[in-house]
Protein backbone atom coordinates (compact mmCIF):
# COMPACT_ATOMS: atom_id res chain seq x y z
CA UNK A 1 0.00 0.00 0.00
CA UNK A 2 2.93 2.37 0.52
CA UNK A 3 4.20 1.96 -3.06
CA UNK A 4 2.32 4.91 -4.57
CA UNK A 5 4.09 6.30 -7.61
CA UNK A 6 1.30 7.34 -10.03
CA UNK A 7 -1.56 9.55 -8.87
CA UNK A 8 -4.67 10.31 -10.91
CA UNK A 9 -6.49 13.61 -10.34
CA UNK A 10 -10.00 13.91 -11.73
CA UNK A 11 -11.03 17.50 -12.38
CA UNK A 12 -8.59 20.20 -13.45
CA UNK A 13 -10.20 23.23 -11.83
CA UNK A 14 -8.79 25.27 -8.95
CA UNK A 15 -8.51 22.35 -6.54
CA UNK A 16 -7.60 19.70 -9.12
CA UNK A 17 -4.72 21.63 -10.68
CA UNK A 18 -3.43 22.51 -7.22
CA UNK A 19 -3.48 18.86 -6.13
CA UNK A 20 -1.72 17.82 -9.36
CA UNK A 21 0.88 20.55 -8.81
CA UNK A 22 1.71 19.38 -5.29
CA UNK A 23 2.01 15.69 -6.15
CA UNK A 24 4.12 16.37 -9.24
CA UNK A 25 6.37 18.79 -7.37
CA UNK A 26 7.06 16.06 -4.81
CA UNK A 27 8.15 13.44 -7.34
CA UNK A 28 4.90 11.63 -8.19
CA UNK A 29 3.72 10.96 -11.74
CA UNK A 30 0.34 12.61 -12.18
CA UNK A 31 -2.46 11.78 -14.62
CA UNK A 32 -4.63 14.90 -14.72
CA UNK A 33 -8.06 14.02 -16.09
CA UNK A 34 -10.84 16.29 -17.34
CA UNK A 35 -13.55 15.90 -19.97
CA UNK A 36 -12.50 19.18 -21.66
CA UNK A 37 -9.10 19.57 -23.30
CA UNK A 38 -9.38 23.36 -22.93
CA UNK A 39 -9.73 22.95 -19.17
CA UNK A 40 -6.58 20.83 -19.11
CA UNK A 41 -4.66 23.44 -21.12
CA UNK A 42 -5.82 26.14 -18.70
CA UNK A 43 -4.81 23.96 -15.73
CA UNK A 44 -1.28 23.45 -17.07
CA UNK A 45 -0.95 27.19 -17.66
CA UNK A 46 -2.07 27.86 -14.09
CA UNK A 47 0.38 25.30 -12.69
CA UNK A 48 3.13 26.90 -14.77
CA UNK A 49 2.34 30.37 -13.37
CA UNK A 50 2.24 29.06 -9.81
CA UNK A 51 5.58 27.30 -10.34
CA UNK A 52 7.03 30.56 -11.71
CA UNK A 53 5.90 32.25 -8.51
CA UNK A 54 7.74 29.60 -6.48
CA UNK A 55 10.86 30.08 -8.60
CA UNK A 56 10.75 33.85 -8.07
CA UNK A 57 10.57 33.29 -4.31
CA UNK A 58 13.50 30.86 -4.35
CA UNK A 59 11.39 27.86 -3.35
CA UNK A 60 12.21 26.03 -6.61
CA UNK A 61 14.77 26.40 -9.36
CA UNK A 62 14.08 26.22 -13.11
CA UNK A 63 15.05 22.54 -13.31
CA UNK A 64 12.64 21.61 -10.52
CA UNK A 65 9.90 23.54 -12.33
CA UNK A 66 10.61 21.68 -15.59
CA UNK A 67 10.71 18.32 -13.80
CA UNK A 68 7.38 19.05 -12.12
CA UNK A 69 5.65 19.87 -15.41
CA UNK A 70 7.19 16.81 -17.09
CA UNK A 71 5.61 14.55 -14.47
CA UNK A 72 2.08 15.67 -15.42
CA UNK A 73 0.25 13.86 -18.23
CA UNK A 74 -3.23 14.96 -19.30
CA UNK A 75 -6.20 12.81 -20.31
CA UNK A 76 -9.75 13.44 -21.48
CA UNK A 77 -10.54 9.74 -21.20
CA UNK A 78 -10.97 8.46 -17.66
CA UNK A 79 -10.45 4.81 -18.65
CA UNK A 80 -6.94 5.61 -19.88
CA UNK A 81 -6.26 8.13 -17.13
CA UNK A 82 -6.86 5.83 -14.16
CA UNK A 83 -5.65 2.55 -15.69
CA UNK A 84 -2.16 2.67 -14.13
CA UNK A 85 -2.84 4.64 -10.96
CA UNK A 86 -2.02 3.66 -7.39
CA UNK A 87 -4.19 6.49 -6.03
CA UNK A 88 -6.92 8.56 -7.68
CA UNK A 89 -8.08 11.82 -6.11
CA UNK A 90 -11.47 13.00 -7.37
CA UNK A 91 -11.75 16.81 -7.38
CA UNK A 92 -14.88 17.38 -9.46
CA UNK A 93 -17.77 19.74 -8.77
CA UNK A 94 -19.35 19.36 -5.33
CA UNK A 95 -22.42 17.39 -6.48
CA UNK A 96 -23.35 14.02 -5.01
CA UNK A 97 -24.82 12.62 -8.25
CA UNK A 98 -21.71 13.54 -10.25
CA UNK A 99 -19.30 12.18 -7.66
CA UNK A 100 -21.26 8.91 -7.33
CA UNK A 101 -21.04 8.45 -11.10
CA UNK A 102 -17.30 9.18 -11.10
CA UNK A 103 -16.64 6.77 -8.24
CA UNK A 104 -18.50 4.00 -10.03
CA UNK A 105 -16.36 4.59 -13.13
CA UNK A 106 -13.13 4.87 -11.16
CA UNK A 107 -13.88 1.59 -9.41
CA UNK A 108 -14.55 -0.11 -12.74
CA UNK A 109 -11.38 1.03 -14.48
CA UNK A 110 -8.70 1.60 -11.81
CA UNK A 111 -6.42 -1.31 -10.79
CA UNK A 112 -7.64 -3.45 -7.91
CA UNK A 113 -4.95 -2.13 -5.57
CA UNK A 114 -5.75 1.52 -6.32
CA UNK A 115 -6.99 3.74 -3.47
CA UNK A 116 -9.94 5.97 -4.40
CA UNK A 117 -9.93 9.35 -2.64
CA UNK A 118 -12.16 12.39 -2.86
CA UNK A 119 -11.40 16.04 -2.21
CA UNK A 120 -15.00 16.66 -1.16
CA UNK A 121 -15.49 19.25 1.56
CA UNK A 122 -18.78 17.86 2.85
CA UNK A 123 -20.23 14.87 0.92
CA UNK A 124 -20.35 11.55 2.77
CA UNK A 125 -17.37 9.29 2.11
CA UNK A 126 -19.55 6.32 3.04
CA UNK A 127 -22.08 7.22 0.32
CA UNK A 128 -19.34 7.53 -2.30
CA UNK A 129 -17.81 4.22 -1.18
CA UNK A 130 -21.21 2.56 -1.70
CA UNK A 131 -20.84 3.24 -5.45
CA UNK A 132 -17.77 0.97 -5.52
CA UNK A 133 -16.80 -2.64 -4.86
CA UNK A 134 -13.85 -1.53 -2.73
CA UNK A 135 -15.34 0.57 0.12
CA UNK A 136 -12.37 -0.30 2.33
CA UNK A 137 -10.12 1.57 -0.12
CA UNK A 138 -12.25 4.74 -0.30
CA UNK A 139 -11.19 7.76 1.76
CA UNK A 140 -11.51 11.52 1.94
CA UNK A 141 -8.47 13.67 1.20
CA UNK A 142 -9.74 17.22 1.66
CA UNK A 143 -7.10 19.76 0.63
CA UNK A 144 -7.37 23.45 1.45
CA UNK A 145 -7.26 26.24 -1.13
CA UNK A 146 -4.75 27.31 -2.45
CA UNK A 147 -3.40 23.76 -2.39
CA UNK A 148 0.30 24.57 -3.07
CA UNK A 149 0.32 26.97 -0.09
CA UNK A 150 -2.03 25.55 2.57
CA UNK A 151 -0.53 22.87 4.81
CA UNK A 152 -3.67 21.06 6.02
CA UNK A 153 -5.14 17.91 4.53
CA UNK A 154 -8.28 16.64 6.25
CA UNK A 155 -8.26 12.83 6.06
CA UNK A 156 -11.80 11.44 6.35
CA UNK A 157 -12.57 7.82 7.12
CA UNK A 158 -15.71 6.32 5.62
CA UNK A 159 -17.60 3.70 7.62
CA UNK A 160 -15.71 0.87 5.91
CA UNK A 161 -12.31 2.54 5.33
CA UNK A 162 -9.46 0.20 6.28
CA UNK A 163 -7.10 1.68 8.87
CA UNK A 164 -4.15 0.60 6.73
CA UNK A 165 -5.49 2.86 3.98
CA UNK A 166 -5.84 5.72 6.45
CA UNK A 167 -2.23 5.31 7.53
CA UNK A 168 -1.04 5.14 3.91
CA UNK A 169 -2.83 8.37 3.01
CA UNK A 170 -1.71 10.11 6.20
CA UNK A 171 1.91 9.11 5.53
CA UNK A 172 1.56 10.22 1.91
CA UNK A 173 0.25 13.62 3.02
CA UNK A 174 3.41 14.14 5.07
CA UNK A 175 5.57 13.12 2.10
CA UNK A 176 4.03 15.88 -0.04
CA UNK A 177 4.64 18.47 2.68
CA UNK A 178 1.18 18.55 4.24
CA UNK A 179 -0.09 18.07 7.78
CA UNK A 180 -2.85 15.43 7.99
CA UNK A 181 -5.77 15.77 10.42
CA UNK A 182 -7.96 12.68 10.71
CA UNK A 183 -11.75 12.96 10.90
CA UNK A 184 -14.71 10.60 10.78
CA UNK A 185 -17.51 10.69 8.23
CA UNK A 186 -20.18 12.98 9.63
CA UNK A 187 -21.66 16.04 7.89
CA UNK A 188 -19.07 18.77 7.36
CA UNK A 189 -16.29 16.63 8.86
CA UNK A 190 -14.20 18.93 11.12
CA UNK A 191 -13.30 21.92 8.96
CA UNK A 192 -16.69 22.84 7.54
CA UNK A 193 -18.73 21.77 10.56
CA UNK A 194 -16.97 24.60 12.41
CA UNK A 195 -16.29 27.06 9.58
CA UNK A 196 -19.63 27.18 7.79
CA UNK A 197 -21.81 28.02 10.83
CA UNK A 198 -19.38 30.89 11.55
CA UNK A 199 -19.69 32.20 7.99
CA UNK A 200 -23.47 31.74 8.11
CA UNK A 201 -23.66 33.66 11.40
CA UNK A 202 -21.59 36.46 9.89
CA UNK A 203 -24.08 36.63 7.01
CA UNK A 204 -26.98 36.70 9.49
CA UNK A 205 -25.20 39.53 11.35
CA UNK A 206 -25.11 41.48 8.07
CA UNK A 207 -28.67 40.48 7.12
CA UNK A 208 -30.05 41.67 10.48
CA UNK A 209 -28.24 45.00 10.27
CA UNK A 210 -25.98 44.49 13.29
CA UNK A 211 -22.95 45.60 11.28
CA UNK A 212 -21.93 46.15 7.70
CA UNK A 213 -19.51 44.09 5.59
CA UNK A 214 -16.33 45.96 6.51
CA UNK A 215 -17.11 46.11 10.23
CA UNK A 216 -17.92 42.38 10.47
CA UNK A 217 -14.71 41.39 8.72
CA UNK A 218 -12.63 43.89 10.70
CA UNK A 219 -13.92 42.55 14.03
CA UNK A 220 -12.98 38.99 13.09
CA UNK A 221 -9.57 39.96 11.68
CA UNK A 222 -8.43 42.29 14.46
CA UNK A 223 -10.41 40.87 17.36
CA UNK A 224 -9.98 37.15 16.67
CA UNK A 225 -6.70 37.26 14.69
CA UNK A 226 -8.22 35.66 11.58
CA UNK A 227 -6.16 36.29 8.42
CA UNK A 228 -9.30 37.45 6.62
CA UNK A 229 -12.88 38.11 7.64
CA UNK A 230 -15.65 35.52 7.19
CA UNK A 231 -17.44 37.46 4.43
CA UNK A 232 -14.26 37.85 2.38
CA UNK A 233 -13.51 34.18 2.96
CA UNK A 234 -17.01 33.27 1.77
CA UNK A 235 -16.34 35.22 -1.43
CA UNK A 236 -13.12 33.24 -1.95
CA UNK A 237 -14.77 29.88 -1.27
CA UNK A 238 -17.77 30.70 -3.46
CA UNK A 239 -21.18 31.52 -2.02
CA UNK A 240 -22.71 28.61 -3.95
CA UNK A 241 -20.24 26.24 -2.28
CA UNK A 242 -21.02 27.71 1.15
CA UNK A 243 -24.74 27.23 0.51
CA UNK A 244 -24.26 23.64 -0.66
CA UNK A 245 -22.25 22.75 2.45
CA UNK A 246 -24.77 24.38 4.77
CA UNK A 247 -27.53 22.35 3.10
CA UNK A 248 -25.51 19.16 3.75
CA UNK A 249 -25.15 20.15 7.41
CA UNK A 250 -28.83 21.09 7.72
CA UNK A 251 -30.03 17.91 6.02
CA UNK A 252 -27.57 15.71 7.89
CA UNK A 253 -28.26 16.98 11.41
CA UNK A 254 -31.78 18.38 11.01
CA UNK A 255 -30.90 21.25 13.34
CA UNK A 256 -32.14 24.79 12.61
CA UNK A 257 -28.77 26.29 13.59
CA UNK A 258 -27.43 25.08 10.22
CA UNK A 259 -30.23 26.66 8.17
CA UNK A 260 -28.65 28.89 5.47
CA UNK A 261 -29.29 32.61 5.92
CA UNK A 262 -31.95 33.90 3.46
CA UNK A 263 -29.47 36.54 2.27
CA UNK A 264 -27.02 33.81 1.23
CA UNK A 265 -29.80 31.99 -0.63
CA UNK A 266 -30.83 35.17 -2.45
CA UNK A 267 -27.26 36.05 -3.46
CA UNK A 268 -26.66 32.59 -4.89
CA UNK A 269 -29.99 32.72 -6.73
CA UNK A 270 -28.97 36.09 -8.20
CA UNK A 271 -25.64 34.65 -9.36
CA UNK A 272 -23.54 36.78 -6.99
CA UNK A 273 -21.14 34.00 -5.99
CA UNK A 274 -18.05 35.93 -4.92
CA UNK A 275 -14.65 36.14 -6.61
CA UNK A 276 -15.52 33.76 -9.45
CA UNK A 277 -18.40 35.92 -10.68
CA UNK A 278 -16.83 39.28 -9.82
CA UNK A 279 -19.26 40.17 -7.04
CA UNK A 280 -20.30 38.77 -3.69
CA UNK A 281 -20.03 40.65 -0.42
CA UNK A 282 -17.26 42.59 -2.17
CA UNK A 283 -16.72 43.75 -5.74
CA UNK A 284 -13.89 41.76 -7.38
CA UNK A 285 -14.27 42.97 -10.96
CA UNK A 286 -10.91 44.76 -10.90
CA UNK A 287 -9.11 41.79 -9.38
CA UNK A 288 -8.94 43.31 -5.91
CA UNK A 289 -11.34 43.55 -2.99
CA UNK A 290 -13.57 46.61 -3.11
CA UNK A 291 -16.73 47.38 -1.18
CA UNK A 292 -19.91 47.07 -3.21
CA UNK A 293 -21.02 50.66 -3.65
CA UNK A 294 -24.55 51.60 -2.48
CA UNK A 295 -25.45 48.01 -1.74
CA UNK A 296 -27.90 47.12 0.99
CA UNK A 297 -27.71 43.51 2.15
CA UNK A 298 -30.61 43.62 4.62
Amino acid sequence: MNNISTVGVIGSGTMGNGIAHVFAQNGYHVNLIDIKSEALEKALATIGKNLDRQVSKGILDEQAKADTLNRIATFTNMVEGVSNCDLVVEAATERLDLKMKIFGEMDQHAPDHCILATNTSSISITKLAAATNRPEKVIGMHFMNPVPVMKLVEIINGYATDQAITKTISDLSVKIGKVPAEANDYPGFIANRILMPMINEAIYTLFEGVGDVEEIDTVMKLGMAHPMGPLQLADFIGLDVCLAILKVLHDGFGHPKYAPCPLLVNMVTAGKLGVKTGEGFYDWTHGTKELVVSKTFA
